[in-house]
């Protein structure tokens, strides 16, 4: 796979799963909803400076593992490709829907940044991507790692800006496409799921090939 191949997995991927719905949408939809557009785009500041964050410590844990303790590399790759094929199988068997949607912060934009920083640094879906997906692109056979890590965090801000300005914009349509089309949220959540998977089984069969 050459590097472009792997930064447009990389982009499907990371596409996927932003658009299943989670705390950060909710939270970037609730300030739309009830504080207006601009604590809406305050809240999408606010994720993907908590993007750029996991990007952070995810290429700096993974650049010191390849440089510290490169025979650990492989394996860490199969130990994330099988628990990505377990996000992926669980996304798979969910249902996820969006019945209602919380109100959101009132108060100043500078406040809004911060709760959505937050938001984004204890989501849980974040952490599990940064897991087990992200260490899965950042391959020393592509350059150095906090290269990768750079343009792979531009990726994801950029991403996140996106999806998240777009619902921050269209805030009162989007909650109804979300709450009125549950059948279309899950097979969202599910598509994201069969996306794990497909490059859990890539990332093995790559690794498996590597050392060959």
């Amino acid at each position: 796979m050459t590097y472009g191949e792997n930064l447009w997995l990389y982009f499907t991927l990371l596409f996927g799963i932003i658009i299943v719905p989670g705390m950060d949408m909710l939270f970037v939809l609730a300030s739309s909803l009830t504080s207006g557009r601009r604590a809406g785009m305050a809240a999408t500041a606010g994720i993907m400076a908590g993007g750029a964050v996991h990007s952070l410590y995810g290429a700096i844990g993974v650049g010191l593992l390849a440089t510290l303790l490169p025979a650990l590399f492989n394996p860490l790759l199969f130990a994330g490709a099988a628990y990505m094929a377990w996000i992926g199988y669980t996304l798979i068997r969910s249902s996820i829907t969006v019945s209602s949607v919380e109100a959101g912060v009132d108060g100043s934009g500078w406040r809004t940044f911060r709760q959505g920083a937050v938001t984004c640094l204890i989501n849980p879906k974040a952490y599990l991507f940064m897991l087990a997906v992200y260490p899965q692109f950042l391959k020393p056979a592509y350059g150095p790692i906090w290269l990768q890590g750079g343009v792979m965090g531009l990726m994801t801000v950029a991403t996140q800006a996106a999806i998240y300005g777009t619902i921050a914009v269209t805030a009162s349509g989007s909650r109804a496409l979300l709450i009125s089309n549950p059948v279309a949220t899950i097979l969202v959540g599910r598509v994201a799921g069969a996306l794990l998977i497909a490059v859990a089984i890539l990332t093995a069969w790559h690794g498996w090939k590597a050392p060959a």
